[in-house]
C-alpha cells in the first residue's frame, strides 16, 4: 500500500494523522526531497524521513501539530550535536509537518427543541454530530435525523462513550441544573475545544456553585461558556441554534464576534 493510500485509509476512518514532508535539503543529509512520513496521534509512523534524532524530533512535532492543528516548517542542520544538531553528517533539511484532523464533531446532550436545531445546523455546516440524551425518544435517529451517532445514557458516561479530543465541541442544551451538575465535571478536564451550556446568568450561577461545593475548581468552570452563544437576541429554537453555532465557528477561526462594518481594513483603515 502506498502512503497516499494509506492516508485515504486513515481519512476515511477519521483517524487523525500527520504527514511529515521532507522539502528542502543541502549537502549531505539522511534522506532527500520528496521523502514522506506518515506519524498518528500515538506516535506511530509510518514510512521514514531518515531516522535517528531528527525523525524522532519531528514526530513529537506531528504529534503537537495534532493537538492544535496548526501546521510546522521544521529546519535542521546537521553538523554539531554538542550544539542541539540532530546529527553530523552536514548538510541541512526542511521537514513540512502537515496535520490531517478528522471533521470536527459536535455533540448535543440533550435533544429537545434547540437541541435538535443544533444538530440539524451543525450538520449542514459539516460537522459530524452526536446526540447524546438519558431518553431514549429523544436519542434516536427519528427524532434527530441529522445526527451520525447517538449516546442513550446520563451525561456522566459521555466520556466512556466516546473519546473528547482537540476537535470536539460540547454543547449542552439540558433540561435543567440537575442535569448539568452530574455531568458536566467530568468534561471539565477534557480535551473538547468548546464546552457550552444553555441557560441565562442565574441558571449558570446556580450551578456553579453547586460544583464548587463538589470541589470542581473556578478555573476549571471558566472553560465553559455560558450563557451560551453570540448576543442576538435570538428567541425561536433555529435562531439560538445561530447563535450557538456562530460562537462555535467565531472560536474554531479566531473571529471576535465583531460586525464586520466595524472591522478595519489595513489598506483603508477603519471604515
Amino acid at each position: 500500500m502506498s502512503i497516499y493510500q494509506k492516508m485515504a485509509e486513515l481519512e476515511k476512518q477519521q483517524t487523525p494523522f500527520v504527514l511529515c514532508s521532507v522539502v528542502h535539503t543541502q549537502g549531505s543529509t539522511p534522506r532527500g526531497a520528496g521523502s514522506k512520513m506518515i506519524v498518528l496521534e500515538n506516535g506511530e509512523f509510518i514510512d521514514t524521513i531518515g531516522g535517528g534524532e531528527m525523525e524522532n524530533r519531528v514526530i513529537t512535532a506531528a504529534q503537537a501539530a495534532i493537538q492544535d492543528g496548526q501546521p510546522r516548517l521544521l529546519s535542521y542542520n546537521f553538523s554539531d550535536p554538542q550544539r542541539g544538531d540532530p546529527g553530523v553528517c552536514g548538510g541541512q533539511m526542511e521537514v513540512y509537518v502537515e496535520p490531517n484532523l478528522p471533521s470536527p464533531t459536535l455533540v448535543v446532550v440533550g435533544a429537545g427543541h434547540v437541541g435538535q436545531a443544533v444538530a440539524h445546523l451543525a450538520n449542514w455546516l459539516g460537522f459530524r454530530v452526536v446526540v447524546s440524551d438519558d431518553r431514549p425518544e429523544f436519542s434516536s435517529q427519528e427524532s434527530v435525523p441529522d445526527a451520525d451517532r447517538f449516546h442513550t445514557g446520563p451525561l456522566s458516561e459521555l466520556p466512556a462513550f466516546m473519546p473528547i479530543k482537540p476537535w470536539t465541541y460540547i454543547v449542552l442544551t439540558t433540561r435543567g441544573v440537575d442535569v448539568d451538575v452530574e455531568g458536566l465535571p467530568l468534561l471539565l478536564n477534557s480535551q473538547a475545544a468548546y464546552i457550552g451550556v444553555i441557560g441565562s446568568r442565574r441558571r449558570w450561577s446556580m450551578a456553579c456553585k453547586k460544583m464548587l461545593v463538589q470541589g470542581i475548581s473556578q478555573a476549571e468552570l471558566d472553560r465553559v461558556h455560558s450563557p451560551i452563544g453570540l448576543e442576538l437576541n435570538a428567541e425561536t429554537p433555529e435562531e439560538i441554534a445561530v447563535s450557538i453555532m456562530a460562537e462555535i465557528i467565531m472560536q474554531r477561526r479566531g473571529g471576535d464576534g465583531r460586525p464586520m462594518t466595524s472591522a478595519v481594513d489595513p489598506e483603508i483603515g477603519a471604515k
